[in-house]
């Protein structure tokens, strides 16, 4: 599913592409940044490459991917998301674009993201049986709750986040609260990475939802537990994605797609120019967990991390612009 929907969203982000003129003014422009690093700072780098190179008046507002999407498939508002996880969501983003509401731009992870349920690599090492995610349920006392020892937790991402539904139906698909456990909302992103930081502090067991690329991946050495299943792209649509679905499936998680989406609003808009830049504007997760880890070690924002990457990285992000485009970057930076 996820290639039939990055051709389409593709297809259609060119398409799109037609209705801009060079002449068309970049204007104010508003960039969606996630509550997490790589989405963080591709949005900051967006607006300081918009802002300096194209001389737009972009801004950032703070969303999410299920609630961001959707306000501009329905309501034309952000008009930028840099990051777009579209496979959490793929019903809301094909009639978006079907609708002519949103244009599909760049993958903006060259070569996808994974999500899924992890657990330490020295739990692996320790128990070589567990391989699965049923593996991991028959061992509740490996991975004990905070709260209550005598049961197992699986540890959920906050609200609004499309894996968080995504983990909340696998946890009934696979019966963990039969094995024993119990499902926890770890409130936000810091909560999250605070508890596998926790664990590994403290050489304990931790199975739940977490994503690559991301700076704490590389620190701390994870390894992805396997569903024990086929990806099934019906299920995964009709039941695995949407909260209120009472009778999920086991299934496995795809490797996601994630693409940069606009309004066709601002795509009429925007001009050819600016519309050249996003559909060409990516990266992999390689270069995304480098500038992560330097982000982390620094304790940088996502705009000292966009500045940190302009200056390292000319040969890449060059290619995404014209030649007079970088030179007024460059003079941005200096």
């Amino acid at each position: 599913m996820k290639h039939i929907l990055a051709t389409t969203c593709l297809a259609a982000g060119l398409g799109g592409l037609g209705v801009t003129t060079a002449a068309a003014e970049c204007g104010d422009v508003t960039i969606a940044s996630m509550n997490w690093q790589s989405a963080e700072v591709l949005a900051s780098l967006d607006q300081f490459i918009l802002n300096e190179g194209y001389g737009c008046n972009a801004a950032i507002i703070q969303g999410d991917t299920v609630p961001t999407i959707t306000a501009m498939a329905e309501k034309g508002d952000p008009d930028i998301a840099p990051e777009g996880w579209v496979d959490l969501i793929p019903e809301v983003v094909n009639r978006g674009i079907t609708e002519g509401r949103l244009v599909g731009a760049a993958l903006a992870i060259s070569d996808g993201a994974v999500q899924g349920w992890w657990v330490p690599k020295y739990i692996v090492e320790a128990n070589p049986d567990i391989k699965t995610i049923d593996d991991a349920l028959k061992h509740p006392e490996l991975f004990p709750d905070p709260d209550d020892s005598s049961k197992g937790a699986v540890h959920n991402g906050p609200q609004g986040w499309g894996g968080t539904v995504v983990t909340t139906q696998l946890f009934k698909a696979y019966g963990a609260e039969e094995a024993g456990f119990r499902l926890i909302d770890t409130g936000s992103a810091a909560g999250l990475d605070g508890s596998i930081a926790r664990a590994y502090e403290r050489r304990e067991g931790w199975v739940g939802y977490y994503w690559s690329p991301t700076a704490l991946l590389g620190r701390y050495e994870m390894v992805k537990l396997d569903h024990g299943v086929d990806y099934g792209a019906a299920e995964w649509t009709r039941c695995n994605t949407v909260a209120e679905c009472p009778d999920p499936t086991k299934n496995n998680w795809p490797s996601d797609t994630v693409q940069t989406l606009v309004t066709a609003s601002f795509a009429e808009r925007a001009g050819d120019d600016v519309m050249a830049y996003l559909k060409t504007r990516s990266w992999s997760n390689a270069t995304v967990n480098a500038l992560m880890a330097w982000m982390t070690d620094n304790q940088a924002t996502g705009e000292d991390g966009a500045r940190h990457f302009l200056k390292e990285n000319e040969g890449l992000w060059t290619q995404w612009v014209s030649p007079e485009v970088a030179e007024k970057v460059k003079a941005a930076l200096e």
